[in-house]
């Protein structure tokens, strides 16, 4: 008996507690985009806290956090009463489940059911309202009925129509803002070299984002959506099913969830394993897939819980942490100075590719996850792009680890770091360090930059070892004599890379802009800057107030270009690459067009093409009224492939989707 009563304040402490920490955990998530737990330990808590109530109810509380949705409505935000409730969706885990649930709503139904499955983005819900064809409101879930008013953040996301194709009635719509991959990679990147908290991963990136009180920032994160529910629909007839659905909000011009698949219960099954590879493939995170009924009218038939709907349910991909030991914790300098601690760990297969080194940002990140030397850890990518550890293991620790000191010294030049107040960061101040150098020469060849092909790191580090070259204007200056005596250099390579030099002599003002490694400018700055100051004379005598008044430029970066360009040291590096005949290309960005072959149409890059960039290709394009994306659905146009193209070209020809040359791709646009 007094064993009994044991296990059952036992029982009653565990719920006490998780009605504690989940609601921590939620406020942690959704409302400051900063999570403690990864999803998958997340829902285990959550899973555990529903079997408890399940055999204990009557200790449920009334307000349990297994009854409601998570998030609540930042008091920056003017509230929005939603007019449908935005519900969460009830896990699963595993096939079998997925057909207990097929099964209970065609028991409910009294018929078989078709279903579909499409991706379940990882991202922040987001409610859009239009009204005589026009986009007038933009709301977060918050709570499920009450959320935020985001509607100017909203306006700046590339692809979201303001306008309607021709319905003029009043439609709600819901769906999912995301960040791409790349996008968080390259942001994250910008974050750590400025000495910011860089995000944890891709969906916090776009909370973050999109809940900023300044829209040109909003505008600056590259965000995306995909819509895939209507949820109200006033002026036409409500679709028969969810597939009809989707193709007439896709008439409208908005961009609708790719990847759908449809079939019976068994068919829908049969997917879950080549999902948990291909999810690696898409250009935005995923954490699993959601299954719905087909048919719109049992939908409404089945109804909601309190929590989530009926018809619908979440399978939740299988955990790809794993498990790994920190062998050294090292210290690298990047261009902007910043020393970065990056974990080497004994190499490991995670999310298709192996794993050696993961980068833990800066001294605060190391302290708060209290990292050691010799510790097990538990690692994962980050948006399936970025290895990041998650935690260390103490409770596997043998007493042999040691705890990471930060060198306040710059490791490779020896010059003292400084940590700017109210930076996560230190930094090397003196910028003739060989990392410094060495790192934005990298940068300044890269294919996001002046895109200089064969200069490779190897050869740029050779060219400094011979004093050949000590900054980014000495490359313009290289000659055969300079380039023959190099390790593995023939005539035709250095005549390869000699061409590639002269080439980008003439890049677009924007890509040498980023190139040049200003503080806070990087591509989309970069030809935001050029578009408007179409010279670097012109830049040079730009004072703030002129760049001020240039959309989407804001204070940080307007000083950050007057100081870059006043410095003593910069004018001389301009002042270097002009004498090596660096004439910049001006960039004018004019008004989308309306007709041609490629306006409005959604176009997909793969392969290296043999004259341009992609960064150039893209430009082209989107000059032309195009929407370039990172992957092929049902709703591309065209895929404008290079060589060694891969499984986007392949994708395209299995769609019967038009796949074009770079030839091809200029006949069009002439």
């Amino acid at each position: 008996m007094a064993e009994e009563k044991q296990t059952q304040a036992n029982t009653k402490a565990r719920m006490d507690y998780l009605y504690q920490e989940i609601p921590r955990l939620n406020q942690a998530y959704y409302d400051e985009d900063a999570p403690l737990v990864t999803d998958a330990e997340y829902d285990a808590l959550l899973r555990e806290l529903q079997q408890l109530e399940a055999t204990n109810p009557q200790w449920r509380q009334a307000d349990s956090p297994t009854q409601r949705v998570g998030g609540s409505r930042l008091a920056k935000f003017a509230p929005v009463q939603h007019q449908a409730p935005l519900l969460s969706l009830a896990n699963t885990f595993s096939g079998e489940e997925l057909r207990e649930f097929a099964q209970r709503c065609e028991k409910l139904a009294e018929q078989p059911l078709s279903y579909v499955l499409e991706p379940k983005i990882d991202g922040l819900t987001i409610a859009l309202t239009y009204e005589n064809g026009r986009l007038v409101q933009a709301a977060t879930r918050g709570d499920g009925l009450v959320g935020e008013n985001v509607l100017e953040n909203v306006r700046t996301i590339a692809g979201l129509p303001k306008q309607l194709t021709d319905f003029q009635g009043r439609l709600l719509v819901r769906g999912e803002v995301y960040m791409p991959k790349q996008a968080f990679a390259e942001l994250n990147e910008q974050r750590e070299a400025d000495g910011e908290t860089v995000f944890a991963n891709p969906r916090n990136a776009a909370a973050g984002s999109l809940r900023q009180l300044d829209a040109a920032v909003t505008a600056s994160r590259r965000l995306a959506v995909w819509l895939y529910d209507i949820l109200l629909l006033e002026g036409a007839e409500w679709p028969q099913t969810h597939q009809q659905a989707l193709a007439w909000l896709q008439k409208q011009g908005l961009p609708v969830i790719p990847e759908v698949f449809a079939g019976d219960i068994e068919a829908v099954v049969a997917q879950l394993a080549p999902w948990q590879e291909k999810r690696h493939r898409l250009d935005f995170d995923i954490d699993g897939l959601v299954l719905k009924v087909d048919n719109e009218q049992v939908r409404a038939q089945l109804g909601n819980t309190a929590k989530a709907p009926r018809a619908a349910i979440a399978y939740k991909f299988p955990a790809e942490a794993v498990e790994t030991i920190v062998l050294d914790i090292q210290v690298g300098v990047g261009r902007t100075g910043v020393l970065t601690p990056l974990a080497v760990l004994e190499p490991v297969w995670v999310a298709g590719s192996q794993i050696s080194k993961a980068t833990l940002h800066n001294e605060d990140n190391v302290a708060a996850k209290d990292i050691r030397i010799g510790d097990r850890v538990l690692l994962h990518k980050a948006g399936d792009v970025i290895p990041e550890i998650i935690k260390a293991l103490p409770e596997k620790r043998t007493g042999q680890e040691r705890v990471f000191v930060m060198p306040h010294n710059c490791p490779e030049c020896g010059t003292p770091a400084k940590r700017p107040e109210g930076e996560a960061a230190w930094r090397c101040p003196n910028r003739q360090c060989p990392a410094r150098v060495r790192e934005g020469l990298e940068h300044f060849v890269s294919r996001q930059a002046m895109y200089i092909e064969g200069l490779g790191p190897q050869l740029l580090n050779q060219l400094l070892a011979a004093g050949k070259i000590k900054n980014a204007a000495d490359i313009f200056q290289l000659t055969m004599d300079d380039l023959l005596p190099l390790e593995r250099m023939g005539q035709k390579s250095a005549q390869n890379v000699l061409d590639a030099i002269d080439k980008a002599r003439t890049r677009p003002l924007g890509a040498l802009l980023a190139a040049l490694g200003i503080p806070y400018v990087g591509s989309r700055a970069g030809r935001l800057l050029a578009a408007n100051f179409p010279s670097l004379q012109l830049l040079t005598a730009a004072s703030k107030e002129d760049l001020l008044a240039v959309a989407d430029i804001g204070e940080i970066i307007a000083e950050s270009v007057v100081n870059w360009f006043a410095d003593p040291d910069n004018q001389q590096l301009l002042a270097g690459l002009q004498a090596g005949g660096v004439q910049p290309q001006a960039e004018v960005v004019a008004d989308k067009p309306t007709e041609g072959p490629f306006a409005g149409k959604v176009v997909v890059l793969t392969g290296t093409l043999p004259n341009l960039t992609r960064s150039e290709a893209k430009a082209k394009l989107e000059a032309a009224g195009a929407k370039v994306t990172g992957s092929v659905s049902r709703k591309t146009d065209y895929v404008l492939a290079g060589a060694e193209a891969g499984s986007k070209l392949a994708k395209a020809q299995e769609l019967g989707i038009a796949v074009i040359d770079e030839a091809a791709m200029l006949q069009m646009l002439s």
